[in-house]
């Protein structure tokens, strides 16, 4: 396991940004992994109230505390946006689940100082190795 993946998994707190309602759908297989875990995680959906009996964050500045690890699986357009919005609140690792990864944003955080997973690796097959 990489370096980057282990301080990931070793985050006190959690953000699944693309988090869904929706149980097929990854954003929601993501946060159910990481509380199933036993992690703290918040949901970060701003269509969506209540997510899995948690409730809902639209963005990162509307958490009750700032993550130390965001889970991204949104679409790379909005993924720029909640890079953007993490390096602004101060997370410190940042993993773009496949299909959310975006250059720029990647860029941003890595020159911010994040710790950034964009390379196609899955968190829901590491999460199911623990």
């Amino acid at each position: 396991m990489s370096d980057a993946i282990s301080l990931f998994l070793s985050a006190p707190t959690y953000a699944v940004a693309g988090a869904s309602a929706r149980q097929h759908k990854y954003g929601n297989k993501v946060f159910r992994a990481l509380i199933g875990s036993g992690r703290t995680a918040y949901p970060l959906n701003p269509i969506t109230e209540e997510i899995e009996g948690h409730q809902a964050y639209p963005r990162i500045q509307d958490l009750p505390t700032v993550p130390e690890a965001v889970s991204i699986i949104t679409p790379p357009e909005v993924t720029r946006k909640v890079v953007a919005d993490a390096i602004d609140a101060g997370v410190k690792h940042l993993w773009m689940q496949p299909g959310a990864e975006d250059d720029e944003a990647s860029q941003a955080a890595r020159e911010a100082g994040l710790t950034v997973i964009d390379d196609g690796s899955c968190i829901l097959v590491l999460l199911a190795r623990e």
